[in-house]
């Protein structure tokens, strides 16, 4: 568990595809192959089977098409909640510079220095950021800076801190004990997987359609704060009444940014939570 809630949070998640250039050169397949195809070897490749086609590829080969991640400021003036995505919907191409992607986040994330959550996020979301930033040639030099001591500032690279907060290292068991984002959140009364899953986020790549893998980023993001939010109160961090306070602040939040172009996404995930808050029947929901 977590010792503290630090002034600034940021609560993320990302999404990622099979790198068609990382296939064609690792495979050494023609210049006349599709990238449905090179996508199909890269599967085979990786052991796909009649029960799971698309099977998890390593993150090295995979190439990063979105970021989203909910912050949580502590002012002066009272606590500011926002949720940001990288690249911004509406998007105007699919192919969004990767680099771009990961410098962006990493370079700011860097320069704030909040407390970082995620979901999975030091086995999956982090590794795949420093190997695609790797690859990419990427300089992320704040980001990568660890104290001399470790009350001497942030530290995302040490198993001893509370700089980088993995919630299912927290909440997982061993093996098959382990629950999903989805499971946790759904048993907690908090939307998980809504019209679109991880093994479409491909399918909507080829057909152009980053706005959905965008939309669908958002929410993973959302359920991460909301699960986080939960975890904070169930360790003490906040009281009853701080922590109806913090979910009020995401309902305002969806409620605003849902009527917005291209974001109807987060009124159906206002209306999916209050469907589940109902179910689970909490005061606390």
């Amino acid at each position: 568990m977590f010792k503290r809630v630090y002034k600034k949070v940021w609560v993320f998640d990302v999404e990622w595809i099979p790198d068609p250039l990382a296939g064609r050169l690792l495979y050494q397949l023609p210049e006349s192959m599709s990238v449905q195809e090179i996508f199909e070897r890269m599967w085979q490749e990786g052991g796909a089977t009649e029960e799971d086609p698309m099977p998890y590829l390593k993150t090295a080969l995979c190439r990063i098409v979105s970021i989203s991640f909910v912050t949580r400021y502590m002012e002066e003036n009272g606590i500011e909640v926002k949720l940001h995505s990288i690249p911004s919907i509406p998007s105007e191409t699919k192919d969004v510079s990767e680099a771009e992607i990961i410098g962006s986040f990493l370079q700011v994330l860097g320069k704030r220095k909040p407390q970082l959550v995620g979901y999975n996020s030091l086995s999956a979301d982090l590794k795949i950021l420093m190997q695609r930033g790797v690859s990419n040639g990427i300089q992320a030099a704040e980001f990568c800076a660890r104290p001399e001591k470790p009350w001497e500032g942030a530290d995302y690279f040490s198993d001893y801190s509370d700089w980088n907060v993995d919630l299912l290292r927290i909440l997982g068991g061993r093996g098959k004990s382990s629950p999903s984002l989805n499971e946790m959140a759904v048993v907690s009364g908090i939307p998980g997987k809504m019209e679109v899953d991880g093994q479409q986020v491909a399918g909507l790549w080829l057909n152009g359609e980053l706005d959905k893998i965008i939309a669908y980023n958002e929410c993973d993001a959302l359920t991460t704060y909301l699960l986080w939010l939960r975890l904070c109160y169930f360790g003490g961090h906040f009281t009853a009444e701080e922590y109806k306070e913090e979910q009020e602040r995401i309902r305002v939040l969806l409620q605003t940014e849902g009527t917005q172009p291209g974001r109807t996404h987060l009124q159906d995930f206002l209306k999916k939570w209050g469907e589940l808050q109902k179910a689970i029947g909490s005061d606390l929901a």
